[in-house]
């Protein structure tokens, strides 16, 4: 069975941070035989304070994300937020992710699908696995052809999140391919201040329990100084921890 790992940092900081983790991506595929997916967003739509950092835009973030094709030849994953971003990313990304929060939103569900690229549906923090059957259902209907589901954890009272992993092998029954965001899935939703908070020490945890429960995908936000990080600080795995992550997984 192939899996799929989608790595990247939370947002687009900098040429220099693309640069940095893509690098270490093409060099972790030639020695594990991987095909890890670059992800990075062009603009965090969904940020809990208005002072938070967004990103590039659409132009330039997309003309960044294209110069990390060219040069390092990784496929690439990029999220939408509006129907009107879907076309534009279509031309440039492999896959076209859909936010957890708008995972049913029905216009930008199918704008997503007419690009003919997969689309990669985040399973909303207020539903179940079996629910997603109707945005998957929404896409094919459009004309997609590949799509995948995420698992990132659901509501847990405030500021809180807790992953049922049974959403796996419930998402599996919809459609063969479902992917765990180790990262998000260990966030605290605006629970810092004005920011989400997290703790990234459940990451390795999260991947591995999910591949007990059939995951055949993996997806990490990953930074060199996570720390440092513009979004999603808290959650962001370290860079040189994914490898041996990956290798635990493949094991």
């Amino acid at each position: 069975m192939k899996r799929i790992f989608i790595a990247g940092p939370c947002v687009i900081e900098s040429a220099e941070l693309l640069d940095t983790v893509a690098a270490r991506l093409v060099d972790i595929n030639h020695r594990l035989g991987t095909d890890i997916i670059f992800k990075a967003s062009f603009d965090k739509a969904n940020r809990t304070s208005i002072a938070s950092f967004r990103g590039p835009g659409i132009d330039r973030g997309l003309q960044m994300l294209s110069d990390v094709k060219e040069k390092y030849g990784l496929r690439l994953l990029t999220d939408i937020h509006e129907a009107w971003q879907a076309a534009p990313a279509g031309e440039v990304v492999d896959v076209i992710q859909i936010p957890a929060f708008l995972c049913r939103q029905t216009d930008l569900l199918i704008a997503a699908a007419r690009t003919g690229r997969t689309i990669n549906i985040k399973k909303a923090q207020f539903l179940s696995g079996r629910d997603m059957k109707y945005p998957v259902e929404k896409v094919r209907d459009a004309g997609a052809k590949d799509v995948w589901l995420t698992e990132r954890g659901n509501m847990m009272g405030y500021n809180n999140l807790v992953v049922d992993f049974r959403n796996i092998p419930d998402m599996l029954e919809i459609c063969p391919t479902v992917i765990m965001d180790c990262t998000h899935s260990v966030q605290r939703p605006g629970g810092a201040d004005g920011k989400t908070g997290g703790d990234r020490r459940f990451v390795p945890q999260m991947a591995l329990a999910a591949k007990a429960f059939g995951a055949t995908g993996w997806f990490f936000e990953v930074h060199p100084d996570p720390n440092q990080g513009l979004s999603d600080a808290a959650n962001m795995l370290e860079l040189d921890k994914l490898e041996p992550l990956i290798q635990q997984i493949l094991s």
